[in-house]
């Protein structure tokens, strides 16, 4: 992990917001009109906040790679899951695409500013 303030509280919010995603992935899908492809701005956006947030996390390298891999099959995972798991949801492989494709836009980051934009905003003890 890079070095931060309180690194212990932001990789456990991460972790919060990957268990939202599976819940809510899994959960009744929420009510309101049926737009077709609609719903992949939102596992695009979705996915894409969770790289960024490990961008912000994890130190470029290894780490980083793993939790990229490990969001892209969450997706993949998540997919089979609503087609085998549930009864109200349907597995669609372009949710799965666009997860992957989210992921791959969040990790761009790291090739920006913005990747220390945490360690910026919130600098570590003694910096």
């Amino acid at each position: 992990m890079k070095a931060l303030r309180w690194p212990a509280l932001w990789l456990g919010l991460w972790v919060l917001m990957i268990v939202a995603v599976v819940v809510l992935s899994l959960g009744a899908p929420p009510p309101g009109p049926d737009i077709p492809a609609s719903d992949k701005w939102e596992h695009l956006t979705a996915y894409g906040a969770l790289a960024l947030v490990a961008v912000q996390l994890f130190r470029p390298g290894r780490a980083l790679l793993l939790a990229a891999i490990g969001l892209v099959l969450l997706g993949v995972g998540l997919e089979i899951a609503q087609g085998t798991l549930t009864t109200d949801r349907m597995m669609d492989w372009r949710d799965a695409v666009a997860d992957a494709a989210g992921v791959g836009l969040g990790m761009l980051t790291s090739r920006t500013p913005v990747r220390d934009l945490l360690a910026r905003v919130v600098p570590a003890a003694g910096a």
